[in-house]
C-alpha cells in the first residue's frame, strides 16, 4: 500500500523536516520499550581494596542509569505533551497514528476513531507544527 505523504506547506514545514519528524516520532516505541529495559536494579559497589585517586576509572552505574532514563522520558514526554496540546481528546490516535504508523482506515475500522477523516488529518498536521516549533 502506497503511503500519502502529509503536505505541510501552510505550517512552513518543508518536505524534508518532515520526514526528519517523521522519524523522531516513529522512534517512540523503541524508547518506550528501552525505558521498560532500563529499571533499576540493586547493584554493589565495586570493592577492589585500592585507594581512589584521580587516574581511577569509576562509574556510578545508578547516576548513568538515571541520566539516561531522565533522556528518554524526555523525548516521550515532548512527543505525548505535543500531542495533547494539539488535541486534547484525539491525543492517543495521533500517537497511533504519527508513532506506530496506523492508517487512518486503521483507526476508524479497528481503534473507532469518533472524527472523520480530513478532521483527524488536520489535527495531525497541527501536532506536526507544534512539534516542529518545539524541537
Amino acid at each position: 500500500m502506497k503511503k500519502r505523504t502529509l503536505t505541510l506547506q501552510k505550517y512552513g514545514i518543508s518536505a524534508k523536516r518532515y520526514k526528519e519528524l517523521c522519524g523522531f516520532c516513529e522512534q517512540y516505541p523503541e524508547w518506550k520499550e528501552e525505558l521498560l529495559g532500563l529499571e533499576p536494579s540493586a547493584k554493589t559497589q565495586k570493592v577492589d581494596g585500592l585507594p581512589f585517586s584521580q587516574t581511577n576509572n569509576t562509574s556510578d552505574e545508578t547516576s548513568e542509569l538515571a541520566i539516561k532514563r531522565i533522556g528518554i522520558l524526555k523525548k516521550i514526554q515532548l512527543i505525548e505533551d505535543t500531542a495533547k496540546a494539539a488535541s486534547p481528546e484525539m491525543w492517543e490516535y495521533i500517537i497511533k497514528s504519527a508513532c506506530y504508523e496506523q492508517p487512518f482506515w486503521y483507526l476508524r475500522d479497528i481503534a473507532k476513531i469518533p472524527m472523520s477523516e480530513s478532521a483527524f488529518l488536520d489535527r495531525r498536521r497541527y501536532f506536526f507544527y507544534l512539534l516542529s516549533n518545539k524541537r
